[in-house]
């Protein structure tokens, strides 16, 4: 499996449960923690949880080990470990406290529009 084709995966399943301000980071050289962070707010709990449950669905039926979910039951910050990619489901306000894009603001964006979302 190869990281284009599983963040495509990834961004479409969190487009199908109308994810908000998909953004994929470019954590290459920046972070030993994953190459990508992709990063997405629900406006619910119950929005937040069917983000990441679709996320880790599409994931799997790929064959690619989620290695870790956390914060799912609170579902005010979901944080799926997928090894080379670690997605970052947020509820709306923890989004912006917290401001992942601008704490990673070095990182490369990539375009979800045109390069993820088919």
């Amino acid at each position: 499996m190869d990281q284009p084709e599983i963040l495509q995966r990834v961004a479409n399943a969190a487009d199908d449960k109308r994810a908000e301000n998909i953004v994929v980071l470019n954590m290459r050289g920046i972070s030993l923690m994953a190459d990508y962070f992709m990063i997405c707010h629900g406006n619910s709990d119950k929005q937040v949880q069917a983000i990441a449950r679709e996320i880790k669905e599409q994931a799997e039926e790929l064959g690619y080990e989620v290695k870790r979910m956390e914060g799912f039951d609170e579902a005010q910050w979901v944080l799926i470990d997928l090894g080379d990619i670690i997605v970052h489901v947020f509820h709306r306000e923890e989004r912006l406290y917290y401001n992942l894009e601008r704490l990673w603001g070095d990182a490369p964006e990539l375009d979800v529009e045109r390069e993820l979302l088919s």
